[in-house]
């Protein structure tokens, strides 16, 4: 795997991918993950079906950053993480997992600062981690998305769909979630 740089230009944001090491993940607490909503999707019986109610993803600090990535490395396993960097500030994060099962790999995580939202930044890590899932041979990516409708958007507009059968470790993992399959 190659690990060349790509540059997006977004008005307003201008930012670099690349791979990224421990050491680069030391910056990932200035990652702004608060987000708010009014309705909490569901994947129920092949539907998918919306609950209203106000909920709130609070900011997290230093500390739970580095839960958090300890937490994904023990129980996502990823192979490869994948950061969007204007400058030298982190941006946006993804990982990719090269196989979740035979022929699917996994969008572990993905994350982008609130103030770079909306901006490309998501799409150039999605395009980056879909390349290195075909380059790694699968055929498949697979992820389980936090059930707001900007995530779930998100995913149906790059060709993923909801799937009725979950993988059972990351339904066991994340029941609350919508899992999701693209075709590659």
């Amino acid at each position: 795997m190659k690990d060349d740089y790509r540059t997006a230009s977004q008005s307003p944001a201008s930012f670099t991918v690349r791979t990224v090491s421990w050491a680069d993940l030391r910056h990932a607490n200035p990652i702004d993950v608060s987000e708010r909503g009014d309705v909490v999707l569901a994947w129920v019986d092949g539907a998918m079906g919306a609950d209203p109610h106000e909920w709130e993803r609070p900011r997290w600090d230093a500390d739970l950053w580095e839960q958090r990535l300890a937490g994904w490395w023990l129980t996502l396993r990823p192979d490869v993480m994948i950061g969007a960097f204007s400058g030298d500030e982190l941006i946006g994060l993804a990982s990719l997992r090269h196989r979740l099962q035979p022929g699917m790999a996994q969008l572990t995580t993905l994350h982008v600062s609130q103030t770079y939202r909306r901006q490309g930044v998501a799409s150039q890590l999605m395009a980056e981690v879909m390349r290195m899932a075909r380059d790694g041979g699968a055929s498949r990516l697979y992820v389980s998305a936090v059930p707001s409708t900007s995530a779930i958007g998100f995913y149906t507009s790059r060709g993923f769909r909801p799937t009725d059968t979950p993988d059972p470790d990351m339904f066991a993992l994340e029941p609350e979630d919508i899992h999701m399959i693209c075709e590659l």
